[in-house]
């Protein structure tokens, strides 16, 4: 039943950080832990002393040490981490100084530029005190509309340095998605770009349309980056970025306290705009150097890459990277342009020994007959590390088939919501096909039934039984966490159980420990890895003057899931392939191409709630052959019977 892939050798468990940090937790606390098993345990039993160890263990820089580890592990939402500590953000990442190359980066234009921890330093400094120089202080919010390049990254770090909180978008999200998600935040700086690339075409950044919808903004520093020539005379607030720059390389990191702060990620934004999830300084910082150091096994010595967008909490985990002293590459592209061999040439020349990607992109490359360890030497690949969406057991073969053997293929899954992961890698371990090797340590997950019972071996829900540090502090303009509690504690709260539910259907697998992850079992759509909102869909489509009424949803095809769009016309009109060719183009340029449908139907009526809610849980249910239970909280149950009707059709509709 169990296929084993991958099992490390005695020199990898040798040299694994993790085998340190076993070392570590028997020596401070008088243990004997042996295995992952027995850290796991550990540590979700001890939960302040496990995260006491982390915080040593990976040395986190604070002008003040914590008072308290963790204040009342009893209110969930809403226990406070590493109270009374002050630290910064920026200088942890910085914390090397060298001739090491920090950053690699490299775009579809052929564009190669190397920065050292030293230049690192210098251009941090920089833009660090020309933010000063104009004002900007601790908890003032700075955006980003950018794409994957180093001044996002240096535009961080000296947001950070300064106790400023940061929040970024990719240039992949149209003008109306970015005003849905910084709009809420009034930020007082957006740092943007004229135009960037994406398979191989040149395009504008509609950076202006963003401005005027967000009048908090003082200041809209632009980079040339790929146009030359940059007019700037109809945006008044609008500077060159290298005009704003300081002179000053000297970097003062304004010390805040550990609950400050220091990221808002957004939800996907199914019921509405986006959910601003605020993250804090303390929990951010040591959950990545958690994951980085003892679940990622990244060392110094490592260059990291991940496919990955500003848009996604995968950007910031590679950040983090640089606390380690590794080097990260940022590639800006498509990573398939213009073949598949597009990132292992990159492998290859830079030395990649850690890979980041999708699912979506191991599906891909599976269905282009790629054979990656054929044409490319990637003697310097240790390990792949995949999120995004559910990787098949098929998928995980092909990989140790056609990339390379002797590789740890380290599957891992989390969220935006945590900036992190529930379930994670150990190098200390086997790999199965399609399963995650472990819980992550620190979080007390498990599989509930629809009764709140925790299962095996069969599908449930992925519940977090305990807080954890990356948890957010709290949702912006949410102060009696009513939206927080309804986004992740009130589906098990009429059984009396107050724990995280995420939204994701899994299998722990008792004999094995390891996690098969199943698709969302929430209204919210993974498509390519990337969480979308439903209510960003509706926001375009509901406008055109054709529709009345639509409902987006997911189906599991090929490894991966792939949106559905159903829609209600206005008397008068017939959904043609002009209508549905006009529904993508608005869809493309108003909120992202993966807010694109696949397929486009028509139907007589969208199910609701009695309380006016889309039923799109059912619908997604109906697709994938599972009942429906909340028949009788619809005002329309009728609406159902198309749904029942063209799910077995879409299961052969390309």
């Amino acid at each position: 039943m169990y296929e084993l892939l991958w099992k490390p050798s005695e020199s990898v468990v040798k040299d694994a950080n993790i085998t340190r940090y076993i070392e570590f937790v028997n020596e401070k606390f008088g243990l004997n832990l042996s295995s992952y098993w027995d850290l796991y345990k550990w540590s979700i039993q001890e939960i302040p002393q496990f995260w006491e160890s982390i915080w040593e263990f990976t040395g986190v820089i604070s002008t003040k040490k914590y008072d308290t580890v963790v204040d009342d592990l009893s209110k969930f939402p809403g226990a406070r981490w590493f109270v009374g500590a002050k630290l910064n953000f920026a200088q942890n990442l910085l914390r090397y100084k060298d001739d090491h190359i920090a950053i690699v980066f490299r775009n579809e234009k052929g564009r190669v530029e190397k920065i050292s921890y030293t230049d690192l330093h210098k251009r941090v400094a920089k833009l660090s005190n020309a933010l000063r120089e104009f004002g900007i202080k601790p908890g003032d919010r700075i955006c980003a509309y950018m794409p994957n390049i180093p001044e996002t990254c240096i535009a961080m770090l000296a947001t950070t340095s300064v106790g400023g909180v940061w929040s970024s978008c990719g240039t992949e999200l149209g003008s109306f998605a970015v005003i849905d998600r910084i709009g809420q935040l009034k930020p007082r700086i957006l740092f943007t770009v004229a135009g960037y690339t994406y398979k191989g075409k040149g395009f504008d950044l509609n950076f202006k349309e963003v401005v005027e919808a967000v009048d908090s903004i003082e200041k809209v520093v632009v980079l040339p980056y790929m146009k030359e020539d940059v007019d700037l005379s109809k945006i008044p607030k609008a500077v060159l970025y290298d005009e704003f720059l300081s002179s000053d390389t000297k970097i003062e990191f304004e010390q805040v306290p550990a609950e400050s702060p220091v990221y808002i990620m957004f939800s996907s934004g199914t019921t509405g705009k986006p959910k601003c999830m605020v993250q804090s300084v303390g929990g951010v910082l040591v959950n990545h150097l958690k994951e980085l150091i003892i679940h990622t096994d990244l060392k110094r010595a490592d260059t990291i890459t991940y496919i990955t967008s500003p848009s996604w909490m995968m950007w910031n985990w590679l950040m983090s990277s640089l606390a380690v002293g590794a080097t990260i590459v940022l590639y800006d592209g498509n990573p398939l342009y213009p073949d598949w061999k597009t990132m292992f040439k990159l492998i290859q020349e830079e030395k990649v020994t850690i890979f980041g990607c999708s699912a979506t992109y191991i599906e891909t490359l599976m269905h282009a007959g790629a054979k990656p360890g054929d044409e490319f030497d990637l003697s310097s690949l240790r390990e792949i590390s995949q999120t995004g969406s559910a990787l098949s057991s098929k998928g995980f073969r092909w990989v140790y088939e056609n990339i390379k053997r002797d590789l740890w293929f380290n599957s891992i899954s989390g969220g935006t919501d945590i900036n992190g992961c529930f379930c994670a890698g150990a190098p200390i371990l086997p790999v199965y096909a399609g399963q995650l090797q472990a819980p992550a340590l620190g979080m007390k997950i498990a599989s509930y039934d629809e009764n709140g019972n925790p299962i095996f071996d069969k599908p449930g829900e992925l519940v977090c039984e305990a807080p954890s540090p990356s948890m957010p502090i709290y949702f912006w303009n949410d102060p009696d966490y009513k939206k927080y509690r309804e986004t992740y504690f009130e589906f098990y709260a009429h059984l009396g159980k107050n724990v995280w539910r995420h939204g994701d259907y899994i299998i722990i697998h008792s004999k094995t420990g390891g996690i098969t992850f199943l698709g969302r079992s929430d209204a919210t759509l993974k498509i390519a890895g990337v969480r979308i909102g439903t209510a960003e869909i509706y926001n375009v489509v509901e406008r055109l003057p054709e529709i009345e009424d639509s409902l987006a949803t997911s189906q599991e095809w090929k490894g991966d899931q792939r949106l559905i769009l159903f829609v209600k016309l206005k008397p008068g009109y017939k959904l043609t392939e002009d209508l549905k060719a006009k529904i993508k183009s608005e869809l493309r340029r108003k909120a992202s191409p993966r807010h694109v449908p696949a397929l486009i139907f028509e139907v007589p009526d969208i199910p609701y709630t009695v309380n006016m809610k889309k039923v799109e849980i059912a619908v997604k249910n109906i697709l994938h052959g599972r009942p429906v239970t909340n028949k009788g909280a619809l005002i329309n149950p009728e609406s159902l019977d198309y749904f029942e009707k063209i799910a077995s059709q879409l299961q052969n509709m390309e």
